[in-house]
């Protein structure tokens, strides 16, 4: 499931995505604009600009942007940044595999096997979507769909 921190993230750059080019804007702006609280998207914008997705600027004329271009920004990587691994069980995730302690095994268990499938299912969605998609409402129903959820 989509934490209140990654759903707050991905607003905060779809309204970074819609600044004019070379613009930046105020975390309180961001904040204000998307009814997210100014302290915790402070820590989320923290992460962001960690791993590249924004760039922050100080000053007068300082604040957030993107730190790639829309397009390039794949929502896997936004969700995977701010939330971990996809996978909805730790015995079905790629970048963080652990066997649950009360499975005989991994391999035969279908429990796993239907939460691999999930997860490749919810990748499959996010890396294929970028921001500049939710941005410009364009990629057909499955944007629709992530924008109405957002």
């Amino acid at each position: 499931m989509l934490s209140n921190k990654g759903k707050y993230g991905i607003k905060a750059l779809v309204h970074l995505a819609r600044l004019p080019a070379g613009e930046t804007a105020q975390g309180v702006d961001i904040a204000q604009a998307n009814q997210i609280p100014k302290k915790f998207l402070d820590g989320i914008l923290v992460d962001l600009r960690k791993t590249g997705l924004v760039n922050s600027k100080k000053g007068p004329r300082g604040g957030y942007s993107l730190g790639q271009p829309a397009y390039q920004i794949r929502l896997g990587d936004v969700v995977r940044t701010l939330d971990g691994p996809l996978a909805p069980i730790a015995c079905a995730s790629k970048s963080s595999f652990k066997a649950c302690d009360d499975c005989p095994d991994v391999y035969t268990c279908g429990v796993r096997a239907l939460m691999l499938q999930v997860r490749d299912a919810i990748a499959s969605v996010l890396d294929k979507t970028t921001l500049a998609d939710l941005r410009d409402g364009t990629g057909g129903s499955t944007v629709d769909n992530l924008m109405y959820h957002i």
